[in-house]
This record gives C-alpha cells, sequence and structure tokens, in this order.
C-alpha cells in the first residue's frame, strides 16, 4: 500500500504514521512538506518518504501524486486554530479552500483512482439550536468563524469533485481531537502546558483561561488516526462522516479534571483576551453513520487522554523552559 498524507508534520500526522505502520508494515508511506518549513520530529526516512510541495502550487502537488502514486491520500494539511482564524483570515481561506482545491483538481489532472480523505471539521456546523443536538451529518452549515467558514467551503468541494468528477473523496468531520503533541493555541493544550510550568517553577500559580462554558465533544488523537486508517479502507466515497464521542464537555470540567491531576494549587483567573469575536455553546455530534459503516469506536478514555497530554507537557517543559 502506498500513501500520501499531507500535513504530515501536524500533530496528527505522527500519530496516524504510527497507525498505519502498527496495521501495514510493509506500507510505503510519503509525506508531503511545504518548501523551506521547519524540520520537524517525524520518523527517520526508512518510514516515511518526504516529498516538497505547497498546497498554493498545484503544480508541485500534481507532482507529488505522480511521485507518489498513492493508493490512498490523506489530506489533513490545514491552518487549523479556530482562535488564530480571526487574526489571519485570508491566510485560512488560502490554505484551507484554495489548497484543497488546488489537490483536489491536481487528483482531477492525475485521473487518481485512489479515495482521498480529508480532515474536515465541526466548526462548519457552526451555531446549532439545543434541539439540534447531538448534531447528524444532514445538519446545514451555520459557522461563525474565519475557519469553519474555511472548513465548509472545504468540505463542499469534496462533495462537488466527487459528484462531478468522480474524485474519490471521504468527508470526517472531526469533533474537537487532542492528546500528546497538541499544539498550545489549542485550549487543552494551553491549560495543560501552564499547569506543567506551574509545576515546574516557571510561572506563577495562575492559570489564564477564556470561557469555560462552552462545551466540547472531545476525541483522543490516537483514536482520531484510528478513524482516518478506516475510513480509507471501509468509507464510502462521496459520503461526509461525523468522528465524535457523542458527549459534549463543559471546558471547566475538563479544567477541573486536569487540576486533579496536579498537586499544586492553583489559582484561576478569567482572560478576555482569549475569548473570540463570536463563539459556540455546544458542539456534539452523532458519530452512528461512521460507527456503522466502518465499526469505528472510541478505545482512549477521557482520563487517560488528559493525563497523557500532561505529562507530554511535563516532559517537554523540562526540555526546553517556556518563557512565562
Amino acid at each position: 500500500m502506498r500513501v500520501l498524507i499531507t500535513g504530515v508534520s501536524g500533530f496528527v500526522g505522527p500519530h496516524l504514521v504510527e497507525r498505519l505502520l502498527a496495521g501495514h508494515e510493509s506500507a510505503e508511506l510519503y509525506g508531503l512538506r511545504r518548501w523551506r518549513s521547519p524540520a520537524a520530529e517525524l520518523p527517520p526516512p526508512a518510514v516515511l518518504r518526504m516529498l516538497e510541495g505547497d498546497l498554493l502550487d498545484q503544480a508541485s502537488l500534481l507532482r507529488a501524486l505522480e511521485a507518489s502514486r498513492p493508493d490512498v491520500v490523506f489530506h489533513l494539511a490545514a491552518s487549523s486554530s479556530v482562535a488564530s482564524s480571526w487574526s489571519t483570515p485570508t491566510e485560512v481561506m488560502q490554505v484551507n479552500v484554495l489548497g484543497t482545491l488546488n489537490l483536489l483538481e491536481a487528483a482531477r489532472q492525475a485521473a487518481l483512482e485512489a479515495p482521498i480523505v480529508m480532515a474536515c471539521s465541526a466548526e462548519a456546523y457552526g451555531q446549532v439550536a439545543p434541539g439540534e443536538l447531538p448534531i447528524r451529518e444532514e445538519q446545514p452549515f451555520r459557522p461563525v468563524s474565519p475557519y469553519g467558514v474555511s472548513k465548509a467551503a472545504a468540505d463542499l468541494l469534496g462533495f462537488q469533485y466527487f459528484r462531478a468528477f468522480r474524485v474519490r473523496t471521504v468527508r470526517l468531520r472531526f469533533f474537537n481531537h487532542f492528546g500528546p503533541g497538541q499544539p498550545p493555541r489549542f485550549v487543552v493544550a494551553s491549560l495543560a502546558r501552564q499547569i506543567a510550568e506551574i509545576e515546574a517553577g516557571l510561572r506563577p500559580p495562575q492559570l489564564r483561561a477564556g470561557n469555560l462554558d462552552v462545551r466540547r465533544d472531545f476525541v483522543d488523537v490516537r483514536d482520531a488516526a484510528h478513524a482516518y486508517a478506516l475510513a480509507a479502507i471501509r468509507g464510502v466515497p462521496g459520503e461526509a462522516y461525523n468522528v465524535a464521542s457523542g458527549r459534549s464537555r463543559p471546558l471547566r470540567e475538563v479544567l477541573d479534571r486536569l487540576l486533579a491531576l496536579t498537586d499544586e494549587a492553583v489559582e484561576v483567573s478569567f482572560d478576555p483576551a482569549r475569548l473570540r469575536p463570536a463563539e459556540l455553546d455546544a458542539l456534539e455530534g452523532d458519530a452512528e453513520r461512521f460507527r456503522r459503516t466502518t465499526g469505528w469506536e472510541p478505545r482512549v478514555p477521557f482520563e487517560r487522554t488528559l493525563a497523557d497530554t500532561l505529562e507530554y507537557w511535563r516532559k517537554a517543559v523540562r526540555r526546553e523552559p517556556a518563557a512565562v
């Protein structure tokens, strides 16, 4: 099996590589690396061969497809932060919308028969009424952030290229996934890093947080990687699937559970800078379609993911102390 992964150096990429190798030791894995990108902690070349290219350069994507001749493509590359999208909306639209369009068009030109498993997002659903929870795939898109708009557009492009050109897209609409290795611009990683820095004496025992009343549906990143692998084998081209636990939790509960894992006395303070111009009160997904199609189930307990995330940041701050 030959596999091409865009965004392989991101948060999910290394977990997906590990998952694919566990199931297919003979798999030939190719990763798309943006020109001049800094080196990342990736498997050695014997495991993962890197191809240079850029989502905004369609010709480079066509070359990558021709070089890798993949049996499956995982499209993970994206500008992935909801919070950052408010300050960089143009970049978000270019990478997530135009970049996805370029990849799909390259696949069409290459007459690619391999499935393209797309990393879509529940943020595309946007504002939902309490009576519309849990969210099913038929829910209309009403995104409220630049990121959500960009992922709605990319999702629709995936359907359009399947319907018009039979490019074999499978769209996975992920709800919040987290775990070890996630950058601190995401909420759970930010909270865990602050606790680790307090434990290490790198900041006062005060943790800064935004709106802790919003509710999110969390899945472990390793379960997310498993979902990608199953979608490539069992997903139906042209379909969209929610990947969710089916339960939402307030961020306050997430923080309380993290604080229960430390012996430090931590004061929590509200930071208005962490608020967004528009916020979703709740995201909670119904993943029954994906479960029925692929047999996927979340396997990693929520408590273990929190503990692994905090331990990751404990080790990270010891290696490279962060500024307060």
